[in-house]
């Protein structure tokens, strides 16, 4: 994963900037020192908004102002065709907030995007972010705190408390990126091992988890391969939820012995992750380790 799509200076485009959700997160972003440089829509209706100027094409943005990154903010049944104009022009990184696309669209996606060699972040992310610097997506402010702790979440509500709590007690993330938590997406957890062991900002690692899928159990692979040696705090959303009831995110799916909270505290155990119970533990935990 090419780390330079990380920093603070990269050149974002905005799709489906003419939305009323766009609309307003272009000039979030741009306000909190996100390099902003384009919006695309496919009317081309408007030269600019909120200074940000307005192209018809990811293509035709690309070649004007060099971007790398895309916001993607469509609906669903667009994200798809949004996601491969994006790549034909040359986008290097895709943040996809939208939630609810259809999976055959996101198997497509994730597969362009890996055939393409650029990095997809969702679909059903809130974004990623160096907090004080730049963020692609609708992470919190508030939530939002310089410092030495990376990130990586699939639950978005659940990290804004917890990395707000951390925050009050005077520890702020070095890099914070929302994997979300649909079946079939981009980026996962095991991707972003080699990242956070390189990143010379972060000191130890905060992983928001949740019962289905295997996510987790890759990591713990991926962390005991790579030799990662920095701390790692872990918190398992759903471990008491029932058998054979649905609920939470669409990628909370159990398949056999895999994906439970049990497999899950064994494996990442076994990486050396310290795994707690409840919010308040693990808050604790990391402000007695990093203070």
């Amino acid at each position: 994963m090419d780390s330079s799509l990380f920093e603070p200076a990269v050149p974002v485009i905005i799709q489906g900037i003419t939305g009323r959700a766009g609309r307003t997160h272009a000039q979030l972003m741009q306000r909190y020192g996100t390099n902003v440089v384009g919006g695309v829509a496919a009317s081309g209706s408007l030269a600019r908004i909120a200074g940000i100027p307005v192209f018809a094409s990811c293509h035709e943005a690309v070649a004007k102002t060099g971007a790398r990154a895309s916001l993607i903010m469509v609906p669903p049944l667009k994200v798809l065709a949004a996601a491969e104009e994006a790549l034909a022009g040359g986008i290097e990184l895709l943040v996809c907030i939208t939630e609810g696309v259809p999976v055959h669209d996101a198997v497509r996606l994730v597969r362009l995007a890996r055939d393409r060699g650029a990095v997809c972040v969702g679909p059903s992310t809130p974004g990623i972010a160096i907090p004080g610097r730049m963020k692609i997506g609708f992470l919190p402010d508030a939530a939002l705190v310089r410092g030495p702790i990376g990130v990586m979440s699939k639950s978005g509500t659940l990290s804004y408390e917890i990395c707000y709590r951390l925050a009050q007690r005077g520890l702020g993330q070095s890099l914070w990126i929302g994997v979300g938590g649909d079946p079939v997406k981009g980026v996962r957890f095991g991707d972003l091992v080699s990242l956070f062991q390189d990143h010379a900002e972060t000191r130890a690692v905060l992983l928001i988890g949740e019962i289905g899928g295997t996510e987790e159990e890759e990591l713990a692979e991926a962390l005991i391969a790579k030799e990662f040696n920095k701390p790692v705090f872990a918190l398992l959303a759903g471990a008491t939820a029932p058998e054979g009831v649905t609920m939470g995110h669409a990628g909370a799916l159990i398949q056999g012995e895999r994906g439970t909270a049990a497999s899950k505290i064994v494996m990442l155990e076994r990486a050396r992750v310290r795994v707690h119970a409840t919010m308040g533990k693990i808050v604790e935990d990391v402000v007695q380790i990093l203070l």
